[in-house]
């Protein structure tokens, strides 16, 4: 059991200091000032996962509104993924692929950041979202694995996170959505 214990921390480690490479900071750096751009300029983040990424969608929409570190002004955040009274009834009339899409069509407005997260970057409903989004001229921005699946294609910028393990690539994301929560209080609540 120990050995075990030891290896999944060792992976999580590994996958974690892989972030650190030049390009991914690059990366991490362009996201955190599209979505710091969007709320200067008055806008909101939507943001939408799958399971855990539903999880992850809903976190980073708390670290929003409500505060990362610091006690500040909300910033205005949606997670699709919080309201079961519509993802049932889009899946029931409209199909589940279309959960987050017919949402998107209800809240976004141009200027918005979405943010679509899928550790396999084949969600269907989530790839849905991202074709939505464009057509309503939304910047998005996705968080998926090692290879970003068919999401690498559609999103305006795409994290990959180094690692080919989904817990690994949670765990990534979780680290990501921390970094933007810090930079984003930083720079406009300096």
């Amino acid at each position: 059991m120990e050995k075990i214990i030891s290896s999944l921390i060792d992976e999580s480690i590994c996958a974690k200091q892989s972030m650190l490479n030049k390009e991914q900071v690059e990366l991490i750096k362009k996201i955190s000032n599209v979505i710091i751009n969007a709320y200067k300029n008055g806008n909101k983040t939507i943001i939408a996962g799958n399971g855990g990424s539903a999880s992850d969608a809903l976190h980073f929409a708390a670290e929003m509104v409500v505060r990362f570190e610091t006690n500040r002004k909300a910033l205005p955040s949606i997670a699709l993924s919080e309201n079961q009274s519509s993802i049932t009834a889009i899946g029931n009339d409209f199909g589940y692929e279309n959960s987050f899409s017919r949402q998107l069509e209800a809240f976004a407005q141009r200027g918005d950041i979405f943010i679509a997260i899928s550790t396999s970057g084949n969600s269907i409903n989530i790839i849905n979202s991202i074709e939505t989004a464009k057509k309503l001229g939304i910047f998005t921005v996705g968080f998926t694995n090692f290879d970003g699946g068919k999401m690498k294609f559609l999103c305006d910028l795409c994290y990959f996170a180094p690692s080919k393990i989904t817990a690994r690539v949670q765990e990534c994301h979780i680290l990501l959505i921390h970094i933007i929560a810090k930079l984003v209080e930083s720079e406009i609540f300096k």
